[in-house]
């Protein structure tokens, strides 16, 4: 497994940057006209150019640090996506109900925790692997309970004893996105920099 480090790109810059989900999808247009598609990938996977949010040489300086501590692509790390990193809608705090993750069986007491896209057509299951320390709260029919612990690391939530057959389990939270470098060479010049030319800082997601 390739090394990861559980540490958090400067928050500042990474509200900046612009990026966001990416698929892959073949498209065969057939002799009739119409088309079959097929999805190359079952989820999606996020992009980023952090360079928008550099805004000063501090910036500069602590981006470098990082990616030098980081050994360009070797490492992963957390990423802050600044549109979409929340269990609730954009603007809100996260509550307890804000995301249904599993239905109790009476006999599993560990469950990943899951932000569902869409809903009436084909809901997209994203699951949460990195989720922000202290920030989970979690529900069972409705009423928040405390008898669990949430491994930050992997995202896995378990309860002290097993939720009930049927019991609805939900969660908020706040999440990361585990992310690498997608590049080996960063080039800075602070004559551009001043000329307003910022510099490409490329993320992209990974699996962990």
């Amino acid at each position: 497994m390739n090394g990861f480090h559980e540490i958090l790109f400067p928050l500042d810059v990474g509200f900046g940057a612009s990026g966001g989900p990416e698929r892959r999808t073949d498209v065969a247009t057939l002799a009739s006209g119409f088309e079959e598609r097929n999805a190359r990938w079952a989820s999606s996977r996020r992009t980023f150019d952090a360079g928008l949010g550099v805004r000063s040489f501090a910036d500069l300086q602590a981006v470098l640090s990082f990616f030098e501590e980081r050994r360009g692509k070797l490492y992963g790390f957390r990423f802050r996506d600044p549109l979409d990193h929340a269990s609730c809608g954009f603007g809100k705090s996260p509550s307890a109900n804000d995301q249904t993750i599993a239905i109790g069986d009476g006999t599993s007491c560990s469950f990943v925790l899951i932000k569902t896209y869409g809903g009436l057509h084909a809901p997209y299951y994203r699951t949460i692997s990195k989720p922000v320390a202290g920030s989970v709260a979690i529900a069972l029919n409705g009423a928040d309970v405390t008898a669990y612990s949430v491994n930050e690391v992997t995202g896995t939530v378990t309860f002290d004893t097993a939720p009930a057959d049927g019991a609805v389990i939900s969660a908020g939270f706040l999440f990361d996105v585990p992310v690498r470098f997608d590049t080996d060479k960063l080039e800075f010049s602070l004559s551009a920099f001043e000329a307003g030319d910022i510099p490409s800082i490329p993320l992209v997601e990974i699996r962990v």
